[in-house]
């Protein structure tokens, strides 16, 4: 997520350098044609290009909005999962007691691997919901897998739980499953009444509905004709602008064409890069920072203070 004031420019010419060259091209071409070669008919009404700027404009800011809702989205689901992170730390903490000296030591070895767990939940998840993916040729999808990439998970389950959560296709989905069998284990030893364990059990479910949310957003893309005609669009808008603005500006028509395209091409962008929230991009929602900022939490709660994890600086104005 871009958290400074001002964008850099070399971030904003990475990924329009290639249309602006070609808009630049052509207002170049358009005024030696129409100026040095007496090419007259090259130029087109002024109004019918205006008119088509108006149309795109209100087409790209209904698309933006759509774009910006799911970004935001994005964000409050995993404000809320901050949120009951930190309930269900408080809940595991005061409602699973021992009912005798004998039983502290165990009782304290499960609210650790509740805790514990579901620190590795959340980064499981964040690392799940940014899985990249592809379509082949048969337009199949499937998923671009990356090596270790639950690597810093380890730490916080066991071994063998460790090995067998590798093996899974939805990881988070079984750690929430593993959460509930310990909690139905400290039931069956008393050391949750039945209001206490239901409570549990639905702070647990409001995981699941999260991670739905989540996976929603990021298996559900807004509606690909908005993204693909909007790039058609702001492209013949931009190639037909200096053929309305070379008869009466000459020269002048190249650096108007051209700022003025940066303009759409900007709007387009915009709604390009805020409709997918969980790409793991610069404008994408900072679940690093997010996750972190939980399993702090969490850890603060059980006076862990010896493995306080780093939170991300931002970088270049950018925190992921």
């Amino acid at each position: 997520m871009i958290v400074t004031k001002n964008l850099k420019w070399s971030h904003i010419f990475h990924y329009t350098w290639q249309r602006m060259a070609y808009f630049l091209i052509l207002s170049i071409i358009v005024y030696i044609l129409h100026v040095k070669f007496g090419f007259k008919r090259l130029s087109i009404p002024f109004n019918a290009v205006a008119t088509l700027s108006t149309a795109l404009a209100i087409y790209l800011g209904f698309k933006n909005n759509n774009a910006y809702d799911r970004w935001w989205e994005a964000r409050k689901i995993w404000g809320l999962i901050v949120n009951y992170s930190r309930a269900w730390a408080r809940e595991v903490i005061t409602f699973i007691l021992p009912s005798a000296d004998n039983q502290i030591e165990e009782v304290k070895d499960i609210q650790q691997r509740l805790l514990y767990r579901h620190i590795a939940f959340v980064h499981a998840l964040r690392v799940f919901i940014r899985v990249k993916h592809a379509y082949n040729e048969n337009a199949t999808k499937e998923i671009i897998d990356e090596p270790n990439r639950y690597e810093d998970i380890k730490d916080f389950i066991s071994a063998e739980e460790y090995k067998e959560f590798l093996t899974k296709k939805n990881p988070p989905n079984f750690l929430i499953k593993k959460q509930s069998e310990d909690l139905k284990l400290a039931f069956k030893k008393g050391y949750i009444s039945d209001y206490r364990y239901v409570k549990l059990s639905d702070t647990l479910t409001q995981f699941n509905n999260h991670q739905g949310m989540s996976e929603r957003i990021k298996n559900t893309p807004l509606p690909r004709p908005y993204s693909f005609f909007s790039r058609v669009f702001v492209f013949i808008h931009g190639t037909l602008l200096p053929f309305a603005f070379i008869e009466d500006l000459g020269v002048l028509n190249i650096p108007l064409s051209v700022l003025i395209n940066f303009v759409f091409l900007a709007l387009d962008f915009i709604g390009e890069r805020t409709e997918d929230p969980f790409e793991n991009r610069l404008e994408d929602t900072p679940l690093t920072s997010i996750s972190v900022t939980i399993e702090e939490n969490i850890k603060e709660m059980i006076g862990d203070y010896d493995n306080f994890p780093r939170k991300p600086k931002p970088k270049e104005g950018v925190i992921i």
